[in-house]
């Protein structure tokens, strides 16, 4: 939906196990294929070993997160440091924020609802020379395949990673005449 208000109050009454609050948000059915609304995660970070961060992003893909990024930016007193955002279902954040506090040195997130868009997609295999590939075929044609497939193929068989994926595409092009 896109959303055209947000509202929040709290309640006269005060319950033991639980706030009395509501947030009521108002809007119009988006007509997009996909859209959900997810939150973002994001926190500078200027303090913590590219090696800790690394397997903080992995941790958090597999935690559920829907996208995990780490971008360099120029932090106060001139430091650098990296931007660490997280992509995530609104159910998942409180679990993907506590990975964040427990692998990484930051003190504090901005956490944020946004609207998620995904383009219309299938999924199909094709065959390579090495074997089959999965990949997406989105709503215009246009075929990428998965590179965690592409990645096993090209170290199996000792090829480069760019030649399996170039064999996928080609292999989609044959089969999508």
């Amino acid at each position: 939906m896109r959303i055209s208000s947000i509202g929040h109050g709290a309640g006269d009454r005060d319950f033991p196990s639980q706030a009395n609050v509501l947030r009521v948000l108002v809007g119009e059915r988006s007509s997009a294929p996909e859209a959900m609304l997810v939150s973002v995660l994001e926190a500078n970070i200027d303090d913590s070993s590219p090696q800790v961060l690394g397997y903080t992003l992995d941790l958090l893909m597999e935690a559920g997160a829907l996208d995990v990024t780490l971008s360099p930016v120029q932090m106060k007193k001139n430091r650098p440091g990296s931007l660490l955002r997280v992509i995530a279902k609104p159910q998942d954040q409180e679990r993907l924020a506590q990975i964040v506090f427990q692998e990484t040195s930051t003190l504090g997130l901005r956490i944020h609802a946004a609207e998620r868009r995904v383009e219309e997609r299938r999924f199909l295999e094709v065959e390579t020379f090495w074997g089959k590939v999965r990949g997406k075929v989105s709503g215009k044609g246009v075929f990428s395949p998965e590179y965690d497939d592409c990645r096993a193929i090209a170290l199996a068989h000792g090829v480069a990673l760019k030649q399996v994926q170039s064999a996928a595409h080609e292999a989609f092009l044959k089969i999508s005449k």
